[in-house]
């Protein structure tokens, strides 16, 4: 309840998971039937990085920034730096989309977003900037509680059979926030099997996740894709030295779409040290 997005925008751990998000929607969209996602934590969905709370980290100049300097020719990076300029080409030039205006601006009209956002003031600023899309469903609620009480989706009659689903917590419970996790998305795997789910977590030391990576091959789902991105060597348990995303139901060929992806942020957003894994827990059958 005390954390604070807005200090973190544009990082290299958003890069990451912001690349990953709209290649999913990708994948999505390629088919006509319409789709839906749930975004369990929300955050207030687009941040100023001229604000107080981003100039107090200057995360971005080493996210967001550093990415647009570079312009990796990687189709999955163009996707995303291209929705960096439609945001700003709204909002300003300070502009950055959180997860919900990604989601927003990927799906379709007859597509469907619930957004999902426990903190009182977050979720009232994130009502605010969504209020005129009919699109996306804003909820002030605990997003981990959303997966039982909204899966499997439907709005009004029409039920959806395909769709993804964002766990993005701000794991202030540390390490245990991965037993909260899993424990959620076995949740949402028995409501709707068929559903992608992605769940972003941060790395500081990558032994220290062995735990959460042999429960997560064991989850009830078709195949389990880890992608992860160290924009430093994890020899320091003080500070994110990268992050990762496990996508369970993983869309057909994911894995090769990534690597190279992977590759140019490691390139572009690295360290000396930097490294980058595209693994698969358990492939589909």
């Amino acid at each position: 309840m005390n954390y604070r997005h807005a200090f973190h925008a544009g990082n290299h751990a958003d890069v990451l998971k912001h690349v990953v998000l709209l290649a999913l929607c990708e994948a999505l969209t390629a088919k006509p039937s319409p789709c839906f996602a749930l975004d369990t934590h929300a955050g207030r969905g687009l941040y100023k990085l001229d604000g107080e709370a981003a100039q107090a980290t200057g995360e971005a100049q080493d996210g967001i920034a550093r990415l647009q300097a570079e312009a990796p020719r990687d189709p999955a990076i163009q996707r995303y730096l291209a929705a960096v300029r439609a945001c700003r080409t709204q909002h300003g030039s300070a502009a950055y989309p959180g997860s919900p205006w990604l989601l927003g601006h990927a799906l379709r009209e007859a597509d469907r977003i619930a957004a999902c956002e426990l903190h009182p003031e977050e979720a009232a600023v994130l009502r605010q900037h969504f209020a005129a899309d009919p699109r996306i469903a804003v909820h002030a609620r605990d997003g981990y509680a959303a997966l039982k009480a909204l899966l499997p989706p439907k709005h009004g009659a029409q039920r959806f059979a395909r769709g993804l689903v964002l766990i993005d917590p701000p794991f202030e419970a540390q390490l245990g926030e991965f037993d909260i996790a899993l424990a959620a998305l076995a949740e949402g795997l028995a409501r709707w099997p068929q559903g992608m789910f992605a769940l972003w977590y941060p790395i500081k030391q990558g032994r220290a996740l062995h735990p959460f990576r042999r429960a997560a091959a064991r989850l009830p789902a078709k195949s389990a894709l880890l992608l992860e991105l160290l924009v430093r060597p994890d020899d320091s348990p003080l500070r994110m030295n990268g992050s990762g995303m496990l996508i369970l139901n993983a869309p057909w060929q994911f894995d090769a779409a990534m690597r190279p992806t992977l590759d140019a942020l490691r390139r572009a957003l690295g360290e000396p040290g930097a490294s980058a894994r595209v693994e698969w827990l358990r492939e589909a059958a």
